[in-house]
């Protein structure tokens, strides 16, 4: 399959953000990782925030695709767990991108309240379709889903960040049970 003059750009950026995160993405430097020169680029972006969203938007793309593919059944602790583990896994595999995604301030990324109240956000509507589901039979108290999401997701973002920058000494294994620990401490207050 031929790839587009955008598609390469896209590709080439990926690598720079994979190999250094978002510093190392230039529109310079991605014009020469394809042999091009930096003003050919504009044609298919406008800067280098627009190849970032791009980047970003890919990633939530990927992502949302793989919590569609989750099968959720049990508990509704377990289904939310099994949500983490998706987040935990993407973070592990694209650690840049997952920082660019969640963390890097941009143009146009969802906000909450106003985005993920009118579902916005495929990463959190999978979550708050577990909440809400869990508040209707009784398994959890009635409480704003989406303030839930959105605290849950900051619990495991935050945790995830403090894990990326070296600030927790623990294998990716004993970090994913830390996680779950955390989670179901949140999960249980919730009850």
């Amino acid at each position: 399959m031929t790839m587009t003059t955008t598609q390469k750009i896209a590709a080439a950026a990926r690598r720079l953000l994979d190999k250094e995160g978002v510093e190392g993405v230039t529109m310079r430097r991605v014009a020469t990782a394809i042999g091009m020169t930096p003003m050919a680029l504009y044609r298919h972006y406008s800067n280098r925030d627009a190849i970032l969203n791009a980047l970003a938007d890919e990633g939530f793309s990927e992502l949302a695709a793989r919590l569609e593919a989750i099968r959720l059944r049990g508990a509704y602790d377990r289904q939310m767990r099994k949500i983490l583990d998706v987040f935990l896994d993407y973070a592990f595999e694209r650690p840049r991108l997952f920082e660019l995604m969640f963390l890097a301030k941009r143009e146009g990324a969802r906000q909450y309240p106003d985005d993920f109240r009118a579902r916005r956000s495929p990463t959190a509507n999978v979550s708050a379709d577990v909440i809400a589901r869990g508040m209707e039979e009784g398994f959890f108290a009635k409480d704003d889903v989406w303030e839930i999401v959105f605290q849950t997701g900051a619990l495991m973002q935050g945790l995830v960040m403090l894990y990326l920058g070296g600030r927790v000494a623990m294998t990716p294994t004993e970090f994913r049970s830390f996680c779950h620990r955390s989670f179901a401490r949140y999960l249980y207050g919730i009850r």
